[in-house]
């Protein structure tokens, strides 16, 4: 490389040769005839990368082969594992754009056209979902901190909280909610007291229902509800709880409904989905990843707010070298409403995606992931040797190779063995759940290259790794 680091020339060179083999390697997954994942044990991967001398002098395209070489390889079609997207290609090119122009964005002047694009993204996510116009939100770095962002504003309801605490408050939510939930709770110096979990029915939805005694019992025990959390969808199974009927309970107690929807909001996109997430448009806060379902980059969340207020309050800091006036005020500093200060200009990224390929491209991904899970479910489903967990609801299919011979928890070994050894092979990525019943392979088909040809080899090798 060259002596000076920000020389264009050699900058220049040196990206040709990048997305030479970026395009290369796009290529190469296309055909899906390698391996998804090279997965040594993690001391060995270790070992494999030197440690850092600080003398420097090496090749940055040795590394670059290397990453590709050794990651995970999202755009394989026979990636079917946890929640992350396979990106939009062009998105890459605009994280360079991003890594290069480095915008940070709590204040406007800092990222004045990424504050822009991000507040024009916010807004087209809350047209989809149905939210009022005067709605507000913000982006932040994945679900987790945009639950807890969430969360904040619905204690802050209850009275400054930066200056009084809350450790009475509890939250409700459904005992298949995601952990960052209940991580949240205990962030927010709740307790373990602090998070009530709801039962689930036989679709692992919340029993809705069982709300009103559970918030009265809370109350009972010395506690102050103050939210209930519904998940559009669970990550374990991908079952919406019923939004409808929960906003409705949330109602009649004066609570805050929050929408955790980082997998499954994106669905209101399309007319034949959108019954999945009836009365989101009633939520106070609505969690909403592009980086799972719109093929962004991770990490890019949105947070809605119904109320622009709300949204303000979530932090009532003061910090003079950022900020002149209060967040209700200076609405184009972003800063004042998420955890993060020079944070990601992540905006841009779904923003391109919107303008570029257009909601009708974005909606045909989403429903062929759909399409796939229902037909991978009928494939188990028509075969004796497997066992179907649930009938899916969106693209998430869980599933279990079932010998007569072998029950409990010897059933459990022989099913997390079989993943096992498809990691060891390299050629599916799958992941695993417990469920009540035990232990289940878990599939999620959000590659727009994945087809059914790639759901019948992944049975086929699930059934010799069986064997």
């Amino acid at each position: 490389m060259a002596t000076d680091p920000f020389d264009p020339a050699a900058f220049r060179a040196l990206g040709h040769q990048i997305i030479d083999l970026l395009t290369d390697h796009l290529a190469a997954t296309a055909t899906g005839l390698g391996k998804v994942l090279d997965l040594p044990p993690p001391d060995q991967r270790l070992a494999s990368v030197a440690e850092l001398d600080g003398r420097g002098g090496n090749d940055p395209v040795h590394w670059v082969k290397r990453l590709l070489a050794e990651s995970n390889h999202l755009h394989d079609p026979r990636y079917m594992g946890h929640q992350v997207s396979a990106p939009l290609p062009m998105l890459a090119l605009f994280e360079a754009v991003g890594a290069l122009l480095n915008n940070g964005m709590a204040v406007y002047e800092m990222g004045p056209v990424q504050t822009a694009m991000e507040l024009r993204a916010l807004q087209w996510m809350a047209r989809v979902l149905g939210m009022p116009a005067a709605s507000d939100g913000v982006m932040t770095s994945g679900g987790s901190l945009g639950n807890l962002t969430a969360l904040l504003a619905a204690r802050q309801r209850h009275g400054d909280a930066w200056q009084k605490g809350g450790h009475d408050f509890c939250v409700l939510a459904s005992e298949q909610a995601h952990y960052c939930v209940d991580r949240a709770c205990r962030i927010l110096g709740l307790s373990d007291q602090g998070l009530v979990t709801i039962p689930v029915d036989a679709q692992f939805r919340m029993r809705h229902e069982l709300l009103p005694a559970a918030i009265e019992q809370a109350r009972r025990n010395g506690r102050t509800p103050i939210a209930v959390v519904a998940s559009a969808c669970s990550t374990a199974t991908g079952s919406f709880d019923p939004i409808n009927a929960i906003a409705d309970v949330c109602q009649q107690h004066d609570l805050w409904l929050h929408v955790d929807g980082a997998h499954g909001a994106a669905y209101a996109l399309s007319p034949s989905l959108r019954p999945l997430l009836a009365g989101i448009e009633r939520a106070d806060s609505v969690v909403f990843d592009a980086h799972k379902m719109l093929q962004t980059p991770a990490l890019v969340t949105g947070v809605l707010f119904r109320s622009a207020a709300s949204c303000a309050a979530v932090f009532t800091q003061q910090a003079s070298y950022l900020f002149a006036k209060k967040a209700e005020v200076e609405w184009w500093n972003r800063g004042h409403r998420t955890i993060e200060c020079t944070k990601r200009a992540m905006g841009v990224l779904l923003y391109v995606a919107v303008a570029v390929l257009g909601e009708d491209r974005l909606r045909q991904d989403l429903e062929r992931g759909v399409a796939l899970a229902r037909a991978l479910a009928a494939r188990v489903r028509g075969d004796a040797a497997f066992e179907l967990a649930v009938e899916p609801q969106c693209n998430i299919v869980c599933f279990r190779h079932r010998p007569r011979d072998i029950a409990g928890s010897a059933l459990d070994a022989h099913n997390a063995s079989i993943r096992v050894r498809l990691l060891a092979e390299g050629t599916f990525y799958i992941v695993q759940t417990t469920l009540p019943q035990g232990v289940f392979l878990r599939t999620t088909l959000m590659n727009p290259r994945t087809t059914e040809a790639d759901l019948d080899a992944m049975l086929a090798a699930v059934r010799s790794a069986a064997s």
